[in-house]
């Protein structure tokens, strides 16, 4: 597995409902909460960032990352499933 890869993929929907994407890691994810996030700065937000950060620092395994990104998901209502 690459690194930053998570195990399962993380399915949302930011736009049009025919437009789904599957998030395969780390770094998509960290691109998604800076250049695409529809919804306000929260909590939630901040942390799965935070978590992005700490996985590209070596810190932090994917999963832990994987974990606030779909919490931060499912508060975005962008989540599809799991």
């Amino acid at each position: 597995m690459a690194k930053g890869q998570f195990k399962e993929p993380v399915r949302i929907q930011l736009g049009r409902i025919d437009r789904d994407r599957l998030v395969l890691g780390v770094k998509d994810a960290a691109a998604i909460l800076l250049r695409e996030w529809p919804a306000e700065e929260t909590p939630r937000r901040t942390k799965a960032m935070a978590a992005c950060l700490g996985v590209i620092r070596g810190t932090k395994p994917p999963s832990y990352a994987r974990r606030y990104f779909v919490a931060a998901c499912k508060e975005a209502n962008v989540l599809l499933e799991l």
